[in-house]
């Protein structure tokens, strides 16, 4: 019946919802997809394992629903009837159904230096996706019993429907290379061809059917509806419903990527001179983290129109009769306006991805996918959230993946892929498929490719010198040696260019040379504390000249015989001072006075008692000849303080005039300082000087004490 097809129609209609499920899946997480890796994230061709790789072709292909689920195990024994006919539905209020084609054209990826990489490529798209239909309208057989009442509330549906094709182009360059830290980022322009776009829009969408009596012709059952639709009606002036130059636009990718190298010292290669060698060959990271945005732009629809209709009616089934869905909504709906189509927003998405090299061909790789687009936005494209686990072996020409998902309004997924060569082909969804009594989900691709893989820096005997530029590849050898091991001419383990003395026979110790015996002592320099003077073995070949039993270089007195706790020094006056040190070696005294002894105040007072029995000839300077035992006494006492020193104060009375007497005191005081000195006294042990009258000891009023004040002191300076 007519109505029942307006139903379905505006249903359907209102509830295309675009999408952009995941394409290649497993394929994508090899590190030698080559070109296909800007799908998921352009920084991938960055660093590749492959220096150019050429797409001739791929497919890319995903149905997904929640209402009807296949047993599509029967397909294997070839009957195909028998899936349709035992397919099980699963009604809901909001049921879903999605379909994704996605198609690389011929493409190119190359490296234009060794940090940076650029890929070209043609890509052809087609997103379909129904959202929140409600699953209890759609029977098996279809259609509606039009003498059953039934009530449908839709709430806010929207969607769309786009087809087109992207010319792109991609850069991308290493950022960081540092020891164990690596990132590398990328990014793709794309020009955007339309070839088709629909959408529609409708909010607080209502059906609420009466049943009429069918024996009463004129009573028919009545429909209610609610609501507003939006939809766009691609319909050109020439009537054609979809071709090219239909909208064009732009769009863009970015992603990063950071790989953690704990192990980078062991693939770095040198060639014969030590520089470094970028081994582009191999996977170099422990974990690579990548986070992408994809589809960043929108397509400008140039061709088609916009209508909206009041869907708020009353009327009768009959209206429906014989229309089509155009037909049906101008004549029994209100029509609101009419505009230009609204532009079509990319499915703009956020991809973040996690891979673990478990070793060399072993990974287990994790993925997101999160829609970026609001979900109700008007002619708005949306991914479908994902979340997959894919463990994979890999080597250069051969790959093998697992991928396990879980996609928003599809089943658990469990598929299978293979690289080999040229050849890549896999299912996201094979395994859970063929396995699963009712699989609502089924995705393949396949594609053809000519890759040129980068080439393996080999180190056969992991010097750390690559093969090619190794003069020994087969034997362990330094760089400085062009990767051959360093000879060992004389055969002491010690290698020549080590050896001081690369043909004689030496230890380690002396850089391959003998020993030698410098001072022959008959003792080895090694042994040898005094290399240079000989000396006996029960010194370790140092001399002890005055053997007092310490060597020569530890005695202070090498030539004098001393004790050891005396550093080899005698001490003649046994004061603990050895003489050496000692300013009265011959004389015990104290250390604090430099080994000498100190004068007391009794020998300075028995010195001064000596010095003013001196007598001088009267007015003159001469000392008189029955004074020199008394100047024999003073200098006894004086040598037996050698290391003192001493004033000789010259003294007058008061008889005569003060400079005749300062100047008597000045040379009677010099005359005993002579004496002292010619009788051996040192000269810088004595000072002479005169006091005149100025310091009497006694009255100058008599003659006792005028006696007494003539006088000469020697004194002891301290």
């Amino acid at each position: 019946m007519i109505l029942k097809k307006i139903i379905i129609a505006i249903l359907l209609l209102c509830s295309i919802h675009a999408v952009k499920s995941q394409s290649y899946q497993g394929f994508l997480t090899d590190n030698y997809n080559g070109v296909h890796g800007i799908i998921a994230n352009p920084a991938n061709i960055a660093d590749s394992r492959l220096k150019l790789d050429i797409n001739l072709a791929g497919v890319s292909a995903f149905f997904a629903n929640d209402y009807i689920g296949f047993n599509l195990g029967d397909a294997l024994g070839g009957d195909y009837s028998k899936v349709f006919d035992e397919a099980k539905t699963f009604p809901s209020s909001n049921n879903s159904l999605a379909t994704n084609i996605d198609v690389l054209g011929p493409s190119v990826m190359f490296n234009i230096t060794k940090k940076s990489s650029i890929a070209l490529y043609t890509r052809a798209r087609g997103l379909i996706n129904v959202n929140d239909i409600d699953g209890s309208l759609i029977e098996k057989e279809g259609g509606f019993d039009e003498s059953q009442d039934f009530t449908i509330n839709e709430g806010v549906v929207s969607g769309a429907i786009n087809l087109w094709a992207e010319v792109g182009a991609t850069y991308a360059q290493v950022l960081l290379n540092q020891e164990q830290h690596f990132i590398k980022g990328g990014i793709s322009l794309k020009y955007i061809q339309s070839a088709g776009n629909l959408y529609a829009y409708t909010d607080n969408l209502s059906i609420n059917y009466t049943a009429g009596d069918e024996l009463v012709e004129t009573d028919p059952g009545l429909v209610e509806t609610t609501g507003e639709l939006i939809f766009s009606d691609p319909t050109d002036a020439e009537g054609t419903d979809f071709n090219l130059n239909r909208g064009k636009g732009f769009g863009a990718d970015i992603g990063l990527i950071y790989e953690w190298r704990p192990n980078h010292a062991e693939h770095t290669k040198m060639d014969r001179t030590g520089k470094n060698l970028l081994n582009k060959g191999i996977n170099k990271y422990k974990l690579k983290f990548g986070l992408s945005v994809t589809d960043i732009g929108q397509i400008k629809n140039t061709v088609g129109s916009e209508e909206v209709y009041n869907l708020n009616e009353i009327q009768d089934i009959d209206n429906f009769d014989g229309t089509d869905l155009e037909d049906g909504l101008e004549q029994n709906f209100s029509f609101v306006q009419n505009g230009p189509a609204k532009n079509s927003t990319l499915p703009t998405a956020l991809h973040a991805n996690t891979d673990w090299n478990i070793n060399s061909k072993f990974y287990l790789n994790l993925n997101l996918d999160m829609p970026l687009t609001a979900r109700h936005k008007i002619n708005a494209n949306r991914i479908m959230s994902q979340v997959m686990l894919t463990p994979r072996y890999e080597t250069t020409w051969l790959s093998f993946y697992s991928p396990v998902s879980i996609v928003q309004y599809a089943d658990f997924q469990w598929g299978l892929g293979l690289r080999a060569g040229p050849l890549y082909v896999g299912s996201g969804s094979i395994l859970s498929t063929l396995l699963g009594q009712t699989s609502k989900s089924i995705d393949a691709y396949a594609g053809l490719k000519i890759p040129f893989y980068q080439n393996k820096l080999k180190d056969k005997d992991n010097d750390g010198i690559h093969n090619k530029e190794d003069q020994c590849p087969e034997t362990p050898g330094p760089v400085e040696n062009n990767g051959c091991p360093w000879p060992d001419s004389d055969g002491d383990g010690v290698l020549d260019k080590d050896d001081d003395c690369p043909q004689e026979v030496g230890p380690k110790e002396n850089k391959g040379c003998p020993w030698p015996d410098s001072d022959g002592d008959g003792i080895l320099d090694k042994d040898d504390i005094c290399p240079s003077e000989p000396g006996s073995k029960e010194h370790s070949g140092c001399p002890d000249s005055d053997n007092d039993g310490l060597i020569d270089k530890d005695d202070r007195c090498p030539s004098e015989a001393g004790k050891i706790e005396n550093k080899g020094c005698p001490d003649t006056d046994g004061d603990t001072l050895v003489d050496i040190d000692d300013e009265c070696p011959k004389i015990s005294g104290p250390v604090s006075n430099n080994g000498c002894p100190e004068m007391t105040i009794t020998v300075q007072k028995q010195l001064n008692d000596y010095a003013r029995t001196i007598l001088f000839d009267t007015g003159k300077a001469t000392i008189k000849a029955e004074s020199v035992s008394t100047m024999v006494d003073i200098i006894q006492i004086l040598n037996e303080y050698p290391n003192a020193k001493f004033t000789v104060e010259g003294h007058t009375d008061s008889v005569g005039s003060n400079a005749t007497n300062q100047k008597l005191s000045e040379a009677r005081a010099n005359s005993v300082k002579d004496f002292l000195v010619n009788e051996g006294i040192a000269e810088s042990r004595l000072n002479a000087q005169g006091f005149g009258e100025d310091k009497p000891i006694a009255s100058n009023a008599t003659r006792a004490g005028r006696k007494q004040n003539r006088r000469v002191e020697i004194n002891v300076i301290k």
